[in-house]
């Protein structure tokens, strides 16, 4: 069991060579000066580690417990491999693949699977982690055509996905291609932040093709920035903004961007997550009336669904909530009340 720490990708450091004292201990240990990672399993607490070096102690700490063809996947394996992730629940298992014939063992905040195809394995910080496509399919079977969208825009990004590969398994009739299918399809490698995929998403739910990461140009052809999206045949270019354009220092590079556009046909707008899941008709009707476009309802509710479905939504999070429960995973005291 993890717990979330937002949605930024991981930063761990290089692994080091652990002397016997900083090693994950099996068996009952006094709780002071130990930390539990879960039954049976504690590591020695360390001070000045951050929160993905303690995510790499306690996954070190399963190891003792899995079985010698142990690989970590879904979303423990996205966060090795530093993907961007969605907004994810406060607590999250551990996730981990073994091959079939070899048991899986059962601690509270762990899902183990068991494999029925042999796969590649590579490392990550010293760890075992599932190929790319492998990982993905386990997050399809979960999460919905958002959050596996920003997965995917960062894997793509990060140079983690095979084309190939991945066409051969999106023809197979495995659990959770149909879905991996969608979102491999809208997906783009292109963004840079999770709030970018939501915004590219959102255009493409309400019918407005837009140009991802578009250099603009002046009329004596001096390069004047580049742009999240630019709507297409327009020039309307529609942005993230981000906590990050809070900052003192960047608000005073947005300024001298924006003065850089003074005199250039081009217009931007900027739109917070907050617009995109809270007040999306608002943002709809903006820029339908940019475009002089009628409304439709249906293109709204097509952009409900897809947030209702995924992470960013209350019924989106108690559905993969429920899925973990029902595997041991999340143990909710107070149900039990």
């Amino acid at each position: 069991m993890w717990r979330s720490r937002g949605a930024q990708p991981a930063t761990m450091g290089t692994k080091q060579k652990k002397d016997d004292d900083d090693k994950p201990i099996r068996g009952q240990v006094r709780l002071v000066g130990h930390r539990r990672v879960s039954h049976g399993l504690y590591v020695r607490v360390a001070e000045g580690l951050g929160d993905d070096e303690e995510f790499v102690r306690d996954l070190e700490a399963y190891l003792l417990v899995l079985p010698r063809s142990a690989a970590f996947t879904h979303l423990t394996g996205a966060r090795l491999r530093h993907w961007r992730l969605p907004k994810l629940p406060d607590q999250v298992p551990v996730f981990v693949a073994v091959d079939l014939k070899d048991p899986r063992p059962r601690r509270h905040g762990l899902i183990c699977s068991r494999l029925t195809t042999t796969r590649e394995r590579t490392k990550r910080h010293g760890l075992p982690v599932e190929e790319t496509e492998e990982i993905l399919l386990r997050l399809a079977r979960d999460l919905g055509l958002l959050d596996l969208v920003i997965v995917i825009d960062s894997a793509i990004q990060l140079g983690d996905v095979d084309p190939d590969r991945m066409e051969r398994l999106l023809r197979s009739r495995r659990p959770g291609v149909r879905m991996l299918r969608a979102a491999y399809r809208l997906a783009c490698g292109l963004s840079e932040s999770e709030g970018e995929s939501v915004l590219r998403v959102f255009h493409v739910a309400i019918d407005v093709p837009v140009q991802p990461q578009v250099e603009l140009f002046d009329d004596r052809g001096n390069l004047i920035g580049r742009v999240d999206l630019l709507v297409t045949g327009t020039t309307r270019a529609h942005e993230y903004d981000g906590e990050h354009h809070r900052d003192k220092d960047q608000h005073r590079v947005d300024m001298r961007r924006e003065r850089g556009w003074a005199g250039s046909p081009y217009t931007r707008s900027g739109f917070a997550l907050d617009d995109l899941l809270n007040h999306p008709a608002v943002v709809m009707h903006e820029i339908d009336r940019v475009l002089d476009r009628p409304h439709r309802v249906r293109r709204l509710r097509r952009w409900r669904t897809v947030v209702q479905n995924s992470l960013y939504s209350e019924a989106g999070r108690e559905r993969v909530m429920n899925r973990w429960r029902r595997q041991n995973a999340i143990m909710d005291w107070a149900r039990s009340a």
